[in-house]
């Protein structure tokens, strides 16, 4: 497969090491890879590449990944965009695609997961990658809808503990724990 028939993702995180391992990983699964560390960066890779895929991560060093998304967008309507972050919540994931997001994935992640995303908005992956399967674990969906609960309540831990039927600081140890895998 030549250069111009491999599809091409753009990833946009300011944690070089995350966004360097993520680069690898597509590179081994047939991909084209472009690393950005900025919402410019990112648009003058886009400009030259017209990648198949962009994810951006939601906080970057100095500027949000909300007005990349919208950028990004601007730029190429044809583009998968896919948003990543560190900490999930419905109503950061609402704004990601009201920017013009495909997708919204919280971290930790992985390119199975991404791929997984992507192949869901109708994309096709080259030949010779498994399609994955992704299946939450129940510590999953019970961390997002405490996130979602948590949300509804306009982040007031007080209501969504009585909401949720949990004691004020179980759910506050719970709050400070990292997202579960998926």
């Amino acid at each position: 497969m030549t250069e111009r028939e491999k599809p091409a993702a753009l990833i946009v995180d300011d944690d070089e090491v995350f966004r360097t391992r993520l680069c690898r990983a597509f590179e081994l699964r047939g991909w084209e890879a472009h690393a950005a560390s900025s919402g410019a960066e990112a648009l003058a890779i886009a400009r030259e590449a017209a990648p198949d895929l962009a994810i951006v991560d939601l906080r970057l060093a100095s500027e949000s990944g909300l007005d990349v998304v919208k950028s990004l967008r601007e730029l190429d309507a044809t583009v998968t965009i896919l948003m990543l972050t560190g900490w999930g919540s419905i109503a950061t994931a609402l704004e990601a695609v009201r920017q013009g997001a495909d997708h919204y994935l919280t971290k930790p992640v992985d390119v199975d997961q991404i791929l997984a995303a992507f192949q869901g908005s109708g994309q096709t992956l080259p030949d010779d990658a498994p399609p994955p399967a992704i299946v939450p674990s129940l510590a999953r969906v019970e961390w997002e809808h405490i996130q979602r609960v948590l949300t509804d309540c306009g982040g007031n831990v007080s209501q969504a503990s009585k909401l949720l039927g949990l004691h004020r600081r179980s759910l506050q140890r719970k709050l400070v724990k990292s997202p579960p895998r998926v």
